[in-house]
C-alpha cells in the first residue's frame, strides 16, 4: 500500500474577493494535481471574527481567527498565503518567513519599494533554513500565457521587436462608484497602476523573458470623489490611468497602458510580442486561446492564427477535460498551488519570488515618480 504525501498545512489571511480565489484553489489542486505532499486548509484569518467565521465554512477551511499572529507563531502552520489589502503584506510576510512558515503574497508585492526590499530581504534570509517565498501573479499560469512564453523561448517569433500591454477594466467608469479600499492611497499604494499594471509589468517580462529598466509614464485620476458607505464623499488617493513607456534590458521599447475607466472592457488583459519571424497576441477575455503569427511561411498564407490551448500537450491542461473543453479564471490559482507545492516540496525557489516582485515594484514607483516630475511632457 502506497503511504500518502506528508501534509502540508495552510493559513489563508484574508477572506475578500481573493480569498475565495485562493480559497478554491486549496481545495480543488490537490484533487486534480498529484502533489508531492497534500494541503490542508487548515485555518482562515480575517480581522472580523463573525465574517471570517462564517468564509472558513462556505469555503472549506477546518477554522478560523481574527488573529493572524497568533496563528503565524502556530506550530501545525506550513505556509501562510496573504490576500489582505497591500498596507499589510510586509508585516504579515516577513513575520510568516521569520516564524518559519513558507509564503505566498498577492501582488503588487508591498506598496512601497523600501516596503518591497524589505520582504526581499526577508525571503532571502529565509532560504537558508529552507523556508521559501512566492508573490501570486496568477496570470502567469494560464496555459495560454506559458504557451506563449514556451513559444518566445524556443525561438519561434525569433528576436523580439516589439512589446504592447494593457490592462483595461470599465468598473470604475460611472463616478458614483462607492469608495473602497483600493481607491485609499494609504491602503492600496496606487490604483489602476499597481492593482492591474503590475499584471501588464509581469505578463510582458514573464513572455519575453527580458526585464523593464526604465520608464517614462504619466498617471491621472478622472474621478478626485466618489460617496462612502455613508454617502459622504471621500477623496480618491489613487490613480484611475496610467500609461507608459518601458525600455526593457534587450533595448526594446514596450508600451504599457492600464485603465480601470475603460467604458466596455471588463477584464482586458493584452499582452502581443512582435519579433523578427512572427508574433504572439494573448487576451485575458478570450483566455482559452493564443494568436500567433508565423512570418517564415509563403506570404499568400500569412495571417495570425488561432491557437485553442486546451490539448493535452498545452501546459497544465492533462489535469483537467478532454481536448476542447474550455478553463476559467480560477483554473489559474490552481495552476499557482500546484506549482508552489512541488517547489516546496522540492526545496526549490517558486517563480515568480520576492526578488521578482521587488523588480516590478520599483517599475511601478518609477512610473509614479516619472509622472509626479511631468519628465513625459515636452512642450509642441
Amino acid at each position: 500500500m502506497t503511504s500518502s504525501p506528508s501534509p502540508l498545512r495552510v493559513a489563508l489571511i484574508g477572506n475578500g474577493f481573493m480569498g475565495a480565489a485562493h480559497s478554491q484553489a486549496w481545495r480543488v489542486a490537490p484533487r486534480f494535481f498529484d502533489l508531492p505532499l497534500r494541503p490542508e486548509m487548515t485555518v482562515l484569518v480575517g480581522r472580523d471574527a463573525a465574517r471570517a467565521e462564517d468564509a472558513a465554512e462556505q469555503w472549506g477551511w477546518a477554522e478560523s481567527s481574527d488573529d493572524w499572529r497568533s496563528v503565524v507563531a502556530r506550530d501545525d502552520i506550513d505556509v501562510v498565503d496573504i490576500v489582505t489589502p497591500g498596507d499589510s503584506h510586509a508585516e504579515i510576510a516577513c513575520a510568516a518567513l521569520s516564524a518559519g512558515k513558507h509564503v505566498i503574497c498577492e501582488k503588487p508585492l508591498a506598496n512601497s519599494v523600501d516596503e518591497a526590499r524589505a520582504m526581499a530581504d526577508a525571503a532571502r534570509s529565509a532560504t537558508a533554513d529552507g523556508v521559501l517565498a512566492m508573490v501570486g501573479f496568477t496570470y502567469r499560469r494560464v496555459p495560454a500565457v506559458t504557451l506563449a512564453r514556451d513559444l518566445v523561448a524556443q525561438g519561434h517569433i525569433g528576436d523580439v521587436r516589439q512589446v504592447t500591454a494593457s490592462y483595461h477594466q470599465d468598473w470604475l467608469v460611472d463616478p458614483q462608484s462607492p469608495f473602497t479600499w483600493r481607491l485609499d492611497k494609504s491602503l492600496a499604494g496606487s490604483g489602476a497602476l499597481g492593482d492591474i499594471g503590475a499584471h501588464a509589468i509581469d505578463l510582458a517580462q514573464f513572455v519575453t523573458g527580458y526585464t523593464v529598466t526604465s520608464v517614462s509614464g504619466t498617471i491621472e485620476t478622472l474621478v478626485p470623489e466618489r460617496p462612502d458607505a455613508d454617502g459622504r464623499l471621500s477623496p480618491v488617493t489613487v490613480d484611475d490611468r496610467a500609461v507608459f513607456v518601458g525600455r526593457l534590458d534587450n533595448g526594446v521599447l514596450g508600451n504599457f497602458e492600464v485603465s480601470r475607466m475603460s467604458t466596455g472592457r471588463k477584464n482586458s488583459l493584452r499582452l502581443e510580442v512582435a519579433g523578427t519571424l512572427g508574433a504572439l497576441s494573448f487576451d485575458l477575455e478570450d483566455l482559452n486561446s493564443l494568436q500567433f503569427y508565423d512570418a517564415t511561411v509563403d506570404p499568400a498564407r500569412r495571417g495570425f492564427s488561432k491557437i485553442v490551448v486546451t490539448e493535452p500537450e498545452h501546459p497544465y491542461i492533462e489535469a483537467w477535460w478532454p481536448a476542447g473543453h474550455m478553463l476559467g479564471y480560477e483554473h489559474g490559482f490552481s495552476h499557482q498551488v500546484r506549482d508552489f507545492v512541488h517547489a516546496v516540496s522540492a526545496g526549490e525557489q517558486p517563480r515568480p519570488s520576492f526578488d521578482d516582485g521587488l523588480q516590478v515594484q520599483r517599475v511601478l514607483d518609477a512610473v509614479e515618480r516619472s509622472s509626479a516630475a511631468e519628465s513625459v511632457w515636452s512642450a509642441v
